[in-house]
């Protein structure tokens, strides 16, 4: 009997983790729907749990996401919350079957997450709220609904019937039972006919071998669970697949009133200072060689944005306030009236480990920054720029750099096209020479001119320098290791080198420990780019595996170090290196 109880309780703990499941695909589902119908990004509870979570990760924890899943982190980190969701809602279901009301606590502490992360975000609404509220209503109903079904699904049951009649071996209570009764504890006058007499006794009922079944009276037919049990099934299926598309309808109406549309239908007006033509020799053409421009569709992507803020240019507005003579306040139509320039700028991610892809080199338009800040009047002691997104991201640029001469802008156009909206859509701050996270603030609102002793900005606040300037930096981009090299056989090894506002002077490679090489450098249009280095090795050694290593120089006469660091604080660093194997 044991094993038989234990089988049931795993077959009831089954039903409910169903009914839980089933029940959180349907909070989901309606929450999502209530999120778009209300235009309320955050107020999907998966986004807004998201949103929380990335506020609240350990700065280790966001490295680490970052630098083993790069631009694919916040797909990890959305699918990971589902799961956990998924699980904790068969918990909640398992509870449920046994204690209803305690399932319904579970399911309110669900939708106060949701509740809480939405409201928890910089840029929340009391709206935002609803979609939480609203699935959780819904999913009460829901799951009092399917916990009462998978509780009260039959335990399958037969008729007891003797199956021998000889006579039964043993002694004692099997044999008899207590005086006046039969085995099992029935009166002796209840015990059915069919096996033999005792010694003084009526005919003594025959316990079955085998598993023990629940025992029903004679005439009664047997209870099957299975019809039961697959119309409980079948129900579950047809409202999760029902929650499931009601879920992906609301994602689709979410994205189909993106800005997509008018990003795309956006006219810009040409540059009062267009960027330089491309020299000659700017791109060696090699394959396996990033190019000198990075296409929009592949530019590296990294922020904090799990739902990537969506502003009509019609509704964005920039205030530029502090310590500033002049407030300014200024429309999109403003910002693009102004005179715009052009320029060819190269943007890192401080992330960025030493050879990795969290770079990339693009044509930007925008209006400069430093005559805007220049109009605001900056007053005295100001040393920061406090730039805020309009998801509530911030970073802080030095006022110094801003106002230096290099091209800092407000940019609105990537490559001869409206910013992307994952690039910042409708403006993005862009100044060389710094790190992205002090330099590169997508969607923003807001410029407060102030000091590094009265504003931390976001990243600053999780350990990483306030300050970041580019280190002097290379990669090796082919060869990449993968293939074995046939000794005596010509090998291209190429790749990039950057110094933002600094330049690169020349690049080095050397193999295997051995002298450093000088490699053949590309052309650029100025200082602010990355640039393509070439070196042609005969691989005129013995087989073996060998490390290729590079180095840059920038125009300062700095060269890049050995010394190999972490991307925290303030940047990796070190040689990159890849190891070949020359065969013969």
């Amino acid at each position: 009997m044991p094993g038989r109880a234990a089988s049931s309780q795993a077959a009831l703990a089954a039903a409910g983790a169903v009914a839980g499941i089933v029940t959180a695909l349907v909070a989901l589902g309606v929450a999502q729907i209530i999120a778009a119908i209300l235009s309320s990004p955050i107020g999907a509870p998966v986004a807004a749990v998201g949103e929380l979570s990335i506020n609240h990760t350990p700065p280790a924890v966001k490295n680490f996401a970052i630098r083993e899943f790069g631009s694919n982190d916040k797909t990890v980190l959305v699918w990971g919350i589902r799961g956990i969701l998924i699980i904790f809602a068969a918990v909640i279901g398992i509870v449920a079957v046994r204690r209803l009301w305690y399932g319904m606590v579970g399911l309110a502490i669900f939708g106060g997450i949701g509740v809480y992360a939405a409201l928890s975000q910089p840029t929340a609404k009391g709206t935002d709220a609803l979609p939480s509220i609203i699935g959780a209503v819904v999913a009460f109903f829901a799951l009092r609904y399917f916990s009462s079904r998978a509780a009260g699904l039959p335990v399958r049951q037969r008729p007891w019937r003797p199956e021998r009649t000889g006579p039964v071996s043993g002694t004692g209570d099997r044999e008899r039972g207590a005086a006046g009764e039969a085995p099992g504890g029935l009166p002796a006058d209840q015990a059915e006919p069919g096996g033999p007499a005792t010694p003084g006794g009526p005919a003594t009922p025959v316990t079955p071998p085998g598993p023990v079944w629940r025992e029903i009276g004679p005439g009664r037919a047997p209870v099957d669970a299975a019809p039961d049990r697959r119309r409980f099934l079948l129900a579950s299926a047809a409202v999760a697949g029902v929650s499931l598309l009601t879920y992906a309808g609301g994602s689709w109406l979410a994205e189909s009133r993106d800005v997509n549309a008018i990003q795309q239908a956006l006219k810009l007006p040409p540059p009062a200072v267009p960027a330089p033509p491309l020299p000659a020799g700017a791109n060696l053409r090699i394959p396996g060689l990033s190019s000198f421009i990075t296409p929009n569709s592949s530019f590296y992507r990294v922020d904090t944005a799990i739902v990537l803020p969506e502003i009509l240019p019609a509704s964005w507005q920039l205030r530029i306030h502090g310590m500033v003579s002049k407030e300014l306040v200024l429309t999109f139509d403003d910002l693009i009236k102004r005179p715009l320039l052009e320029d060819y700028v190269t943007l890192c991610c401080v992330s960025n480990p030493v050879g990795g892809p969290y770079i990339g080199n693009a044509k930007w338009l925008g209006a400069s920054l430093r005559s805007l800040l220049r109009e605001a009047g900056i007053k005295a002691g100001a040393d920061q720029l406090f730039c805020t997104s309009s998801d509530g991201f911030t970073s802080g640029t030095p006022v110094a750099t801003a106002m230096d001469g290099r091209d800092a802008m407000l940019a609105v156009a990537m490559n001869d096209a409206p910013l992307p909206v994952e690039h910042g859509f409708p403006a993005r701050l862009v100044i060389p020479g710094l790190y992205g996270y002090v330099s590169a603030c997508k969607w923003i609102v807001d410029i407060e001119v102030t000091t590094y002793a009265s504003n931390v900005s976001y990243w600053a606040q999780r350990g990483w320098d306030a300050q970041a300037p580019i280190k002097t930096e290379s990669r090796i981009d082919v060869p990449t290791g993968l293939n074995p090299i046939k000794a005596g056989k010509p090998v291209t090894i190429a790749g990039v080198a950057w110094a933002q506002h600094k330049g690169i002077e020349a690049v080095e490679v050397r193999i295997g420990g051995g002298a450093w090489q000088q490699a053949r450098l590309a052309a650029v249009p100025d200082i602010d780019t990355w640039r393509q280095w070439v070196y042609e090795w005969d691989a005129g050694v013995r087989p073996g595996t060998y490390v290729i290593e590079a180095r840059a120089t920038d125009k300062t006469g700095y060269t890049q170090t050995s010394l190999q660091e972490p991307p925290e604080p303030n940047g990796a660093s070190g040689y990159p290196g890849v190891q070949v194997s020359i065969v013969s």
